[in-house]
């Protein structure tokens, strides 16, 4: 008889409860069934990239926009003004810059923060189970069908 090791993540609900009842009732027993909590992130996720990590989030997709828009309206009122537009096209594209760092920094720092911390579903239990090699498609539909997050299977 070949062993079966079946590993999945589930989200901790009332699904992976009723996965372990179910994978009982078909014969499993509860010395081959096996789960092990994960410990969630605690620490804020920074807002800057380094060198060596990026969240995929640009901090100046707002603040070029908003440089480029405010240039073009600088630019365009220096005709009229004492200092010129190449001046006034600078000062709109400073002014622009800054604007829209502050506001994708509020809304990184205050308004995302929840979403920084928790993207999307998380693991927060790995269950391992031990089974026959034709108990595996059944064991795995089980899994599924609680709502696992996701399912490996090793001879």
């Amino acid at each position: 008889m070949i062993r079966m090791q079946l590993f999945s993540t589930f989200e901790s609900n009332a699904y992976l409860e009723m996965a372990i009842a179910a994978l009982e009732k078909k014969g499993i027993n509860k010395e081959g069934i096996f789960a092990i909590p994960l410990e969630n992130r605690t620490v804020d996720r920074k807002v800057f990239d380094s060198t060596h990590h990026s969240d995929g989030i640009s901090l100046i997709d707002i603040a070029m926009a908003l440089a480029t828009a405010f240039s073009v309206i600088g630019a365009s009122i220096g005709f009229k003004l004492v200092w010129g537009p190449i001046y006034w096209g600078l000062i709109g594209a400073f002014t622009g810059f800054v604007f829209g760092m502050a506001i994708r920094l509020t809304s990184e720092l205050v308004l995302k923060k929840k979403k920084r911390i928790q993207r999307g579903k998380h693991s927060e239990i790995i269950l391992i189970i031990d089974c026959q090699e034709a108990q595996t498609e059944l064991v795995e539909n089980i899994l599924w069908n609680h709502f696992a997050i996701g399912v490996a299977k090793v001879k």
